[in-house]
């Protein structure tokens, strides 16, 4: 068998290119574009289909360089930290929090659902938790991020059975969310309120929001990127020491919350939009890095039991929905409306749970509260809360 050698430069080109191929196919190909389907994910994804027929053919292998795969990983983390304001977080109100808190409900639950069963299906049990929340509360992103951490911990196959699960649950959330609001509509008899997009309350962005492009801003942004990180990484490393062991992209995001929340007290200048790209770019590289390197064949041995633990995970999104979210919520119209756009968050992604509400208000009515609620909290919030729930069931776990 042929080993190719790629080094740093080699594969961030090959993954720069896979960006563009995976945009590609994403625009001419309408169900990937319909189920919000990263590009990312589409370019690796035929990498690996390569890497595959290469294994089972026995003629060629790849080897990539990792390093800088970590790097991004503790970049966009960081960029996550730096997302958790409790300051907007107060100013989004009692429905905000109440949906936090319906939403870190469910990654409790997903992750204890999963491990469960894997253990009664007889697979590692973190293979569950990467078919709970890492893949279907956290989607693509998080389940590129975790899945080597779960294989390092002993779940070999974790990073494409993750893959896979985020997957099923970009289309599984779709198509559940609409039924669950129909049925809690017709059971409770409720309609909508009568009230238009016009009269949306302001989102509550906070003053010290900087959206600048200039590049004394960019740099900025980058200053605080990489002394959090710097800072971060000396306390896991100070942690460890001390017989305490944390994931290295913990603290560096421990350090970008805390930082966010001294600049929103201080009511200073804070570059948010320079943050998301730097968040998005850093995010996109991972993804198509991680993806190069996953290795198809290792699904197979996980594939039955992934398959009945997602089942169960759809079963459990709507019940959740139906039994928690809507009369956590209020169980009027607009928890109805939060209801499917949870199934479509829970189990796939912010623009799932926003496609999900526009389908269904589009034939049943308007609902402000829904449009504010679930998009504040799928930006801002529960990406911070997800990783810290997922690496407390990692350490009890492993």
């Amino acid at each position: 068998m042929i080993t190719i050698q790629l080094d740093i430069a080699q594969t961030i080109g090959v993954a720069a290119v896979l960006l563009v191929l995976g945009d590609f196919i994403k625009k001419h190909v309408g169900v990937l574009s319909r189920y919000f389907i990263p590009g990312p994910i589409i370019g690796g994804l035929v990498f690996s289909l390569i890497a595959l027929a290469g294994h089972l053919s026995g003629s060629f292998a790849f080897e990539f360089y990792d390093n800088m795969r970590a790097f991004l990983l503790l970049v966009f983390f960081t960029t996550i930290g730096f997302s958790a304001s409790f300051e907007l977080l107060k100013k989004g109100g009692v429905g905000v929090a109440l949906f936090l808190a319906a939403a870190v409900g469910l990654v409790l639950l997903q992750n204890t659902l999963g491990a469960g069963l894997a253990a009664l299906l007889g697979v590692h049990p973190l293979i569950g938790v990467a078919a709970g929340s890492i893949s279907l509360t956290g989607g693509h992103g998080t389940s590129a991020a975790f899945g080597p951490l779960l294989e390092q911990a002993g779940a070999a196959g974790a990073l494409p059975a993750a893959i896979a699960a985020a997957t099923y649950g970009l289309v599984a959330g779709c198509v559940i969310g609409g039924p669950l609001g129909t049925l809690l509509m017709r059971r409770n008899g409720l309609h909508a309120h009568g009230a238009s997009a016009a009269t949306a309350p302001a989102m509550p962005v906070p003053v010290t929001a900087n959206t600048g492009s200039g590049g004394d801003t960019v740099m900025y942004a980058s200053i605080l990127i990489a002394v959090s990180i710097g800072i971060g990484t000396l306390l896991v490393n100070w942690l460890k020491d001390l017989g305490v062991t944390l994931p290295s992209y913990l603290g560096p995001m421990l350090v970008a919350a805390l930082v966010r929340n001294i600049i929103d007290w201080r009511n200073s200048e804070l570059p948010l939009r320079q943050f998301e790209v730097v968040g998005n770019v850093s995010l996109a590289f991972f993804l198509a890095m991680a993806l190069m390197s996953m290795k198809l064949w290792e699904l197979a041995e996980v594939a039955g039991p992934l398959l009945v633990i997602l089942l169960a995970q759809t079963a459990l999104m709507f019940a959740y929905g139906y039994w928690v979210t809507f009369r956590v919520m209020g169980r009027d119209y607009d928890a109805a409306v939060i209801a499917a756009g949870h199934c479509g968050f829970g189990m796939g992604a912010t623009p799932n749970a926003m496609a999900n509400m526009q389908a269904f208000t589009a034939v049943n009515g308007p609902s402000v509260k829904a449009f504010f609620v679930i998009p504040l909290v799928g930006s801002l919030f529960i990406d911070f809360f997800n990783a810290v729930i997922i690496t407390a069931f990692m350490n009890f776990l492993k």
